[in-house]
């Protein structure tokens, strides 16, 4: 009480000084709250694992986005970079885990990896192997840092295998190709004979894995490298964990459906896809009211079929929502971005030819994420070519629950889905 009465008692310029003081940290600590009110309020379905957790890891993001957005507009910075930089920072924090583990830092033909060994070899001398690709829109991630190497950790300690991830470079320091022709060249090197040999791998036991634009980039490299007959080493399995498979329907039920759910909104979906292309960032609306695939746009009527989601997936899934095809829309976008068309960058455009030398496949899928329908189309389309597939679908899982799976963020969906994923490695590695 004696502190608050010297504020007030104050006479002359200094209490007016003071007055405006307590007025501005009045002000502040109001706009501070509302802030933190906006960033931590987000209305979630009930359904989804531990929502109130959730919310706090989608305000961090957010601000982060929001500080790279602020960096950018005044010239300071490019925003990827800036929320790099952060990222790179938490992720330095989690705690080390799996000392038995061997890293090696290496190049696999001008690519940056790192390759991950168990201390004990099986009884053949032969182990299993597994190839990641690490997600983040082609543009985030610090593969060798914190969730993802621990991830890589422990899938080498518990499948007793060789676990190799790629440390491709991103957005904006390179645009696609890029990202797919480095995994590509690393999973080719990686496939020798003479390589497997050094790394005592068995070359009918190799899988490739990744996570969201890292499911993409795997499943992209999977198909290639299954129709490539110069490649000697073939995959024999492929792990899609919510996979980003296509841009040219930002309107599937499950987009409308999880539009504003965290952590990956359908518009920040659709800004790493103009990023990943190097595409003009103004198109966004564009490509978010589907009008490049409207029904006047010919170079889309070969794809349409293989993304008819009212054909391909049942009602149970595809509820109340309805497709989203203009009449007309915006000339020029398909022939300006022809990415959007490329099969490395849209795996779910392949035809069945080409999908059917893919490998066996477990894709996961989570019913609150943006691309649940991208992965669950996707298991259709191989099912149709003959590919031998395992859906796990969870009720409760949302895009990212496959990075929450350590401390200290981790919710229990996310140990769920690695925990499954490791087992069925496990079980056909």
């Amino acid at each position: 009480m004696a502190a608050r009465s010297e504020l007030r008692g104050g006479g002359g310029g200094g209490g007016g000084g003071g007055g405006a003081c307590v007025k501005l940290l009045c002000v502040w600590s109001v706009c501070s709250a509302l802030s933190a009110a906006y960033l931590l309020y987000l209305p979630l379905p009930s359904a989804l694992s531990e929502p109130l957790k959730l919310m706090v890891v989608d305000a961090a993001f957010r601000w982060s986005k929001q500080a790279g957005d602020i960096g950018q507009s005044l010239g300071l910075v490019h925003h990827i970079r800036l929320i790099n930089t952060l990222v790179t920072r938490f992720e330095s924090l989690i705690p080390l885990d799996y000392e038995h583990i061997q890293t090696e830092d290496t190049e696999f033909s001008g690519v940056q990896v790192r390759v991950y060994q168990p201390s004990v070899n099986t009884q053949d001398g032969l182990r299993g192997a597994v190839v990641f690709f690490h997600g983040g829109g082609w543009s985030h991630g610090a593969p060798k840092l914190g969730s993802y190497d621990l991830l890589c950790k422990k899938m080498a300690s518990e499948l007793k295998a060789v676990v190799v991830t790629v440390d491709y470079r991103m957005a904006p320091d390179v645009r696609f190709p890029v990202q797919f022709e480095e995994c590509l060249q690393a999973c080719r090197f990686f496939l020798q004979p003479e390589v497997l040999r050094l790394y005592s791998v068995d070359p009918q036991r190799v899988a490739v894995c990744g996570d969201s634009a890292g499911g993409n980039l795997a499943a992209a490299v999977a198909q290639q490298i299954g129709r490539d007959n110069s490649t000697a080493g073939k995959f024999k399995l492929q792990v899609l964990i919510y996979p980003v498979l296509q841009a040219l329907d930002f309107n599937t039920a499950s987009y409308q459906q999880n539009q504003k759910i965290p952590i990956l909104y359908r518009e920040l979906m659709a800004q790493y896809w103009l990023e990943y292309l190097g595409a003009d960032p103004e198109l966004i609306h564009s490509l978010l009211l589907n009008n490049h695939t409207a029904r006047d746009q010919e170079l889309a009527d070969p794809h349409r079929a293989k993304l008819d989601w009212t054909r391909v997936l049942p009602k149970d899934v595809t509820k109340h929502y309805k497709p989203v095809v203009p009449a007309t829309g915006s000339p020029g976008i398909l022939q300006r971005v022809p990415g959007l068309l490329d099969v490395r960058a849209a795996p779910l455009l392949a035809d069945l030819e080409a999908l059917r030398s893919a490998p066996r496949a477990y894709i996961m899928t989570g019913e609150h994420d943006v691309l649940r329908d991208d992965g669950l189309m996707y298991v259709r389309r191989l099912q149709q070519a003959g590919v031998s597939v395992t859906s796990r679908h969870y009720e409760d899982g949302f895009h990212g629950c496959f990075s929450f799976a350590f401390w200290p963020l981790y919710f229990a969906v996310g140990i769920q889905v690695v925990d499954d994923c490791i087992a069925w490695l496990r079980d056909h590695l």
